[in-house]
């Protein structure tokens, strides 16, 4: 039996960087589930289809085999058996991700390879539904969250440091408006599972973070 940790929360929370620690530190496989997208988004442009035909995205979307394996602790993201991984992050690829990432068929699609890597291997993953919607037979669920004050410090900092002019209060703004749209959307919106165990990291460093959630697992 594989073993599933999963991570929900709000943007800017720090999901990925520490379940991507979590998963080097068990040796668990880090499920990157926007790469999944991106490569998805790959297939479509190579197959020709036009970012507005949703039909024909519906239905090329079904002959797509997309998973992620780790080779020398690098991950590898698989597309119908061949290494994508140095091709998805053009912004041709990152616009087809953001409209055919909106696609139910595409979603439906992913979930079910998310779900089949999910079974064979011991995994990680994060995102708004992970917990709820994509794994909600997990052995650790996590809400992994901070206050919108600090999200938009985090995030401030971190563009600041690549030279970047922002605003901290247009970034809070943002923040705040992704949070509502996150949790009041249609299709699985962002709420924590009745069984995921809340962790709010405003006041904590990614080591007490990490501490806490390898707690949980040793618990589980």
């Amino acid at each position: 039996m594989s073993y599933q940790i999963a991570i929900d929360g709000p943007a800017g929370a720090g999901k990925s960087t520490i379940a991507k620690e979590t998963a080097k530190q068990l040796g668990f496989i880090y499920v990157d589930t926007g790469a999944m997208y991106r490569a998805m988004a790959l297939y479509l442009l190579r197959r020709g289809i036009s970012a507005e035909d949703s039909k024909q995205i519906s239905e090329a979307c079904r002959e797509a085999d997309i998973t992620i394996a780790y080779k020398d602790g690098l991950q590898q993201v698989l597309l119908n058996g061949e290494n994508v991984t140095g091709l998805l992050r053009t912004e041709e690829v990152g616009n087809m991700a953001s409209i055919s990432s909106a696609n139910p068929d595409v979603r439906k699609k992913l979930v079910e390879l998310q779900q089949e890597l999910a079974e064979r291997e011991d995994v990680v993953m994060d995102g708004r539904d992970i917990g709820t919607c994509v794994l909600p037979g997990a052995d650790v669920k996590i809400y992994l969250t901070a206050s919108t004050a600090c999200r938009a410090k985090r995030r401030y900092e971190e563009l600041t440091a690549k030279g970047e002019v922002c605003d901290l209060a247009v970034i809070e703004a943002d923040i705040a408006k992704r949070d509502h749209q996150d949790m009041t959307r249609e299709h699985s919106p962002l709420r924590q599972a009745e069984d995921a165990v809340w962790l709010d990291s405003s006041d904590l460093t990614i080591q007490e973070v990490m501490e806490r959630i390898l707690a949980l697992v040793k618990t589980a």
